[in-house]
């Protein structure tokens, strides 16, 4: 029963996550969408490098978040193996970008969990590294409907 209750309380962190991270790629797009024709025609170019860069800094916000949320559940539920904030947030970290130095480790008991911490940061790196490149995608689609020159040709 307890090996169960690990499982969903894994899975209760995933979709909290999740719900983090689908909020922060909602604003974000709708602040690219929003800003779209009216920022290609004054700033042009400048506008497609501020936007990328906005849009990064706000992903890896979102990521910083998820992780810290992984801090904390590490924290509370194994202090003897992950005895303070640091080791907390570096057990986490390491582990979120599947890195897993293995100088942290959980006690048996939680060890599943790091799993679940893993396989959740492949998801949002995943999920992250395709939605940059649909703001790139729709930046630069923008550039040439708005009457930008593209950097390449198209072809027929």
């Amino acid at each position: 029963m307890f090996f169960i209750m690990k499982l969903i309380f894994g899975a209760v962190i995933i979709g909290l996550t999740v719900v983090i991270h689908a909020v922060v790629c909602d604003c974000t797009l709708r602040i690219v969408d929003k800003k779209g024709e009216e920022g290609a025609r004054r700033l042009g170019q400048l506008r497609t490098i501020l936007t990328l860069i906005t849009a990064v800094f706000f992903i890896g916000s979102a990521i910083m978040a998820d992780i810290w949320l992984w801090s904390f559940a590490f924290a509370y539920l194994d202090p003897q193996n992950v005895k303070n904030t640091e080791d907390s947030l570096y057990f986490a970290t390491v582990t979120f970008t599947t890195v897993g130095y293995g100088d942290i480790v959980l006690s048996e008991k939680w060890r599943i969990l790091a799993g679940t911490c893993a396989i959740n940061g492949m998801i949002i790196f995943g999920w992250s590294t395709a939605f940059i490149f649909e703001i790139m995608a729709k930046l630069y689609q923008s550039g040439r409907i708005y009457g930008k020159k593209s950097a390449h040709k198209e072809t027929p």
